[in-house]
């Protein structure tokens, strides 16, 4: 990767939960899974977080790591007229403040923080699932669609820890939108 871009981010959270919390049908209520809320993850090139319930799934080696603006859950919140909401409850592995993240999609990037870095590739839309509507609020599934987030390959062993952060880009994003709604099909990704 060619870093052109760097922008000053910081890293709010890092969920690494070892189980599935939002299967089945919503109206019988999530797992009681611990939503652990690390100040430092470890990163596998290939397989994920170390200790996430997708590391190492073949299935998932592509998207194992979502990682997700909160700026987008604020706009939702204002948009549905309610309270903050707890971000751990999307179940999004890594949350950044300052960061649009859409324009990253099917480009490879890298979050340094804690003196490590963490070369990443966004490979697809991170979707909400039905889930947010009884987790988060009524309404929330639509208003997260093109919010959801980036899924992304892990590409080098490394860890981040929660914090001031670099975000290393290959193209021009501007923090400003990192709330904004941005629905792509699949035929517009690089």
């Amino acid at each position: 990767m060619t870093a052109s871009y760097r922008y000053d981010v910081e890293i709010l959270h890092l969920l690494v939960s070892p189980a599935h919390a939002y299967f089945g049908r919503a109206r019988d209520g999530a797992a009681d899974v611990p939503t652990p809320d690390a100040a430092r993850a470890e990163f596998v090139a290939g397989k994920g977080i170390v200790g996430d319930r997708f590391f190492g799934k073949a299935a998932h080696m592509d998207a194992a790591v979502t990682v997700f603006a909160v700026e987008a859950l604020d706009a939702i919140a204002a948009e549905l007229g309610t309270v903050p909401f707890d971000p751990l409850l999307t179940r999004r592995n890594v949350h950044l403040r300052g960061a649009e993240l859409a324009p990253l999609l099917g480009h490879h990037f890298a979050l340094e923080s804690g003196g490590e870095l963490v070369r990443f590739k966004a490979g697809r839309p991170a979707h909400p699932c039905a889930w947010m509507d009884e987790m988060l609020a009524p309404g929330a599934h639509e208003a997260m669609r093109g919010r959801g987030g980036v899924r992304c390959q892990v590409l080098s062993d490394g860890a981040l820890h929660r914090g001031p952060a670099v975000l290393i880009s290959p193209v021009p994003l501007d923090p400003d939108r990192a709330g904004d709604a941005v629905l792509l099909r699949p035929s517009r990704l690089p």
